[in-house]
This record gives structure tokens, sequence and C-alpha cells, in this order.
């Protein structure tokens, strides 16, 4: 049998270096180069995915012997996968089964299977980032990016902050207490870890393996064996995610259905029943917070972490680039149409304007300047899909049309036309300018290619107004624009207080939206957008349990 740990040993070790350094680092390339993957890698991975679609997707598994599976590209073909489905009696006696092996376990040898089906899941990334495109919509570069070199991050950013946390307790000590002159009280006391139970990982349609790698190897190596419910409509990046799994756990001696993945559909879901069996001790959740709330109120005994909605705000005061802020928030609301949960979708901008390097801009022109900045981004139809992507569901497409009555069109969507992708649902972002007072329209999320420019008295009742939103809506990202130190400094105290990382002045190439695995803590778990933090110590301590044997020590 392998040594997994061994073999990845100094990835670990590297890894558990940048979760304290928080510093840039990754060992999975997060270009789509041959040089980098292979020569052969992009037509392989092209390859594999294809062979996928319109055919049986067997894991092997235990199966109640009905295959479903209806999964259209959002690029305008069906997918034609199917996928075995299995009743929730089989699911759970399966994965109780193999847990008791996988959790008795040494950590290291855990921790090695969890590093190689990373790496394997990293030379996969092609094949991966073509089932994330055309499940998710995001566009190849972004699918290649988000959904394989940086879900591989932050998986493997997970691993590191669970075996700092295991390494942590000692497998047995000799505890002496001193009693003055008479000899010391002695006890041979040994610790063991104990998992939660099976682990359950809800995963979403727009980021599927993004959002659900972190939850997935931090249950894993803490000795939980996972089942895996993905989005009935982006099934197959995390069906491969586990077809990879289960082989890895065989290979190292296990039973692969240590891993296993639950499929189900929107006419009958078994997200609910799954959630409340006694036997499920975990549950990671990403989606919207009618679901989340169900769980919250349902499922509380269970160890639950869960990332939510968000009303995401940008506060401009002033600028010193006004072309670099335009266009710096043109691609943040372009950026796979608006489908991000760290989006911006308020922009809060004095109603008597700013001042910039350009002279005072009014709030007209301030709109003035954003919608042109969008114009010139989306203008070439190459670029546009390279940056929009696709719309995950029609259901989004709709909320874009029924909001343009929420306010005054400042820059209209339109429906992207583009030959290499006939029947695809791509559309430019809505942009709208609204009152402060109009806080029905912008105040509530709304998700997709939606954004408002909101007219506050002056910046400090747009922070106001932002920080308030994140505090009872929720928001993972805020940003805030401003030559003024002073107000800068407010910002970072209005937004801490309000539980949302905050972004100082971007005109550049990096977004509000991004976030980097072993940098940026993703979501802090201190608003209404989620009650997780990715990553933390406390996503990964509460998989566990330490329980101790005393026993008085042997002379």
């Amino acid at each position: 049998m392998a040594d997994f740990f061994a073999a990845h040993r100094e990835t670990l070790d590297r890894a558990l270096q940048a979760i304290s350094a928080r510093g840039y680092w990754s060992p999975y390339p997060e270009v789509p180069s041959g040089k980098l993957y292979g020569e052969t890698a992009k037509a392989d991975g092209e390859a594999a995915f294809k062979a996928a679609l319109d055919s049986k997707f067997d894991l092997h598994q235990p199966s109640d012997g009905r295959w479903i599976g209806d999964e259209v590209s959002p690029y305008g073909f069906a997918l034609g996968a199917t996928y075995a489905t299995a009743s929730v009696d089989q699911l759970i006696e399966a994965s109780e089964a193999a847990r008791t092996d996988w959790a008795a376990a040494p950590v290291e040898t855990r921790v090695g299977v969890a590093l190689e089906v990373l790496q394997r899941l990293n030379a996969r990334s092609f094949e991966i980032a073509n089932a994330v495109m055309h499940t998710s919509g995001q566009a190849f570069l972004m699918a290649f990016q988000a959904g394989g070199a940086h879900a591989q991050d932050r998986g493997l950013e997970a691993v590191a902050y669970a075996y700092e946390e295991l390494r942590k307790i000692p497998g047995a000590v000799l505890w002496e207490k001193p009693q003055g002159k008479n000899p010391p009280l002695q006890l041979d006391k040994t610790f063991r870890i104990v998992a939660r139970g099976v682990a359950l990982v809800i995963g979403c349609s727009t980021f599927p393996t993004w959002n659900s790698y972190p939850g997935f190897f931090a249950s894993l190596v803490t000795g939980n064996s996972v089942i895996v419910k993905p989005h009935p409509a982006a099934i197959l990046p995390l069906a491969l995610t586990v077809r990879i799994a289960r082989k890895v756990l065989s290979e190292a001696g296990f039973d692969p259905n240590t891993v296993l993945l639950a499929v189900d559909s929107a006419d009958a879901p078994i997200a609910k029943t799954l959630a409340l069996r006694p036997e499920v001790g975990v549950i990671d959740y990403t989606g919207g917070p009618a679901f989340g709330r169900w769980l919250e109120e349902q499922a509380g005994d269970k160890q639950l972490f869960t990332e939510q909605a968000g009303v995401n705000s940008v506060v401009i005061d002033s600028t010193d680039n006004f072309k670099g802020l335009c266009g710096n928030l043109a691609f943040s609301l372009s950026l796979y149409s608006g489908q991000m949960c760290t989006a911006p979708q308020c922009i809060f901008v004095p109603a008597e304007g700013i001042e910039t390097d350009q002279g005072h801009k009014s709030f007209d022109e301030v709109c003035e300047g954003l919608s042109t900045a969008l114009a010139k981004l989306l203008g070439d139809a190459d670029r546009a899909a390279a940056v929009l992507g696709a719309i995950q569901n029609e259901t989004t497409l709709q909320r874009v049309e029924e909001s343009t009555d929420l306010g005054t069109v400042v820059h209209a969507s339109a429906r992207l036309e583009h030959p290499q992708f006939e029947g695809a649902r791509m559309a430019t972002p809505l942009l709208l300018k609204v009152e402060a007072a109009q806080s029905e329209a912008y105040g509530e999320e709304r998700f997709g290619p939606i954004a408002f420019v909101v007219a506050v008295e002056d910046a400090a009742e747009g922070l106001s107004r932002a920080a308030a939103l994140a505090k009872t809506k929720g928001a993972i990202t805020a940003g805030v624009h401003s030559t003024d130190a002073a107000f800068l400094a407010r910002a970072e105290e209005a937004f801490a207080a309000a539980g949302v990382s905050l972004s100082e002045n971007l005109t550049g190439q990096i977004l509000v939206n991004q976030s980097a695995a072993f940098s940026d803590y993703h979501v802090s778990g201190a608003n209404p957008a989620g009650n997780a933090c990715l990553t933390d110590a406390a996503f990964v301590a509460g998989r566990f349990r330490v329980v101790a044997v005393r026993r008085p020590h042997a002379a």
C-alpha cells in the first residue's frame, strides 16, 4: 500500500506554513497550459468530459437500481449523463459501515489519502473544468481556475487546518500531580479522536467544487465518512470528485463507501431526509437562505456550516483614479454574470457627486462612467463571453428581466449572442439607479447580473447603510473608495463590526469578488451570510471530539 502521507509531506508542510503566513502560495497551477499539465492534457480532458455525456456514470456504490439525471449546460445542450440513485437507508447504512475503519485509521493515513485525492483531482483539472463549465455556466478559464486549481487550494487549506488541530492532541501521556513529600499522583492517559459521524455535503449549482471541497476534505480528514449531495443541475463535477476519492480509498485499503454520492432531482429531493438522520453529525451547506434557515431550525443538533445569501456593497467617497474605479467595478459586476456570492450589488454614491482625479463628478456622471466602462468591457463578443460566462438557470435570467422596473436604467441588460455558443443563456449586467429610500429594491439579494447605484446624502450615510445591510441581511465582501484616510478608517471599523471583509481603493486587476486560499478568510461567520469561515480553526475543530481513558500508572 502506497505511503501517501510521505509522498505528499512536502506539500502539507508548505500548506501548514501558508495558513500561518497568509501570503500567496498555491501548489496547483491556475493556468491551463500544456507546459504545466502535459501537452495532451487539454485534449484528454475534453475527451474524458465528452465520454461522460449521454452515458451512465457508474460509481459502483450501493443503488436501488434507478438512474436519473437531467443536467443541461447553460451553453445550450443536455449533458445526458445519468447517475445511480440509492435510498437514504442504503446510503446511511453503507456510510456507517465504512466509517468504522476510516475513523480508526491514524491521522497521517487519512491526511495522506486526502492529499492524494487532491493531487489526482489536479491532474484531471481540464476534465473537471469542462464539467464545471457545462453545469455552472462559468466560462472555461474561470471554470479551470475556480472549479479546478482554486477549489483544490481550498481543499488543501482545509486539510492543513484539520491536521494542525488534530496533531495538537497527544496519543498518550503520563500525568503526574505533585503531593509534597509524598509520591506524586500518577495516571496514564490516552486520548482518542472521535469523529462526529456521517458528514453530509450539500453542493450548489454555481460553484459545485469550490464551495464543496473545504467541508468535504475537512470532514474526511477528521475521521467522518462523507455523503456528497450535489445540486441536481450540477452533479457531474462532484461525481468525478467522488469517483477519484473512492479509487484512492480502495487503493489505500479502505471501504470506498467512506465517500458516497447521493443524487436526487428537483421533483424528489432527499437533502432534508438525509439531514435529519441521526447518524449524520456534520452538515456543510451552500445555497439560498430558505433552506439554510430550515437546516438551522430543524437540524440544530448537527454541526452545521453554512454559506448563504448576502447583499454586498461598495461605498464611493472619492477617488484618485476614476477611470480605474469604473473599470474595476464594471469587471466585478460582469464576472460570471454576477453569480458569485462575492459580487457587489449596491454601489452607494453621494447624491452631490464625488471628487476625482478628473475633477468633480456628479452622481449621474458616476453612473455614466460605470455604464461606459461596462459597454467598453463587453463590447467585444469574444471578451464578453469569456468574462460573463453563461447564466446558470432560467430563473436568474427571469429575475433580471423582472428587476428592470426597480429603478432607473443606467445600463440595460442585453442578451449576448456568440457563434461558438448557440443557445447559451448569456446576458450583460443590469445597472439601475435608485434613491436611498428605495431599500425595498436594493436591500435584499437579487442574485445574478443586477446591481444598483444608490444615491445617498453623503458617503457617511452610504457607509452606514452598507454596514447595516451587512449586519442584517449578510454580506461576504465590501468595498470602499476614498482618498480620505480618516474615512477609510471609519469604513474599516464599520465593516468589521458588521462582520465583513473590506477591500479599499481597488482600481487594477484585483477584484472585490476574488478570494485567495491560504490568505483570505472567505465569509466571516459573523453575519447572516453564513456561520462558517473558509478557512479557520473553527471550521475543522467541531468535526471531531476527544475522549480519554485514564488508568493508574503502572510503576
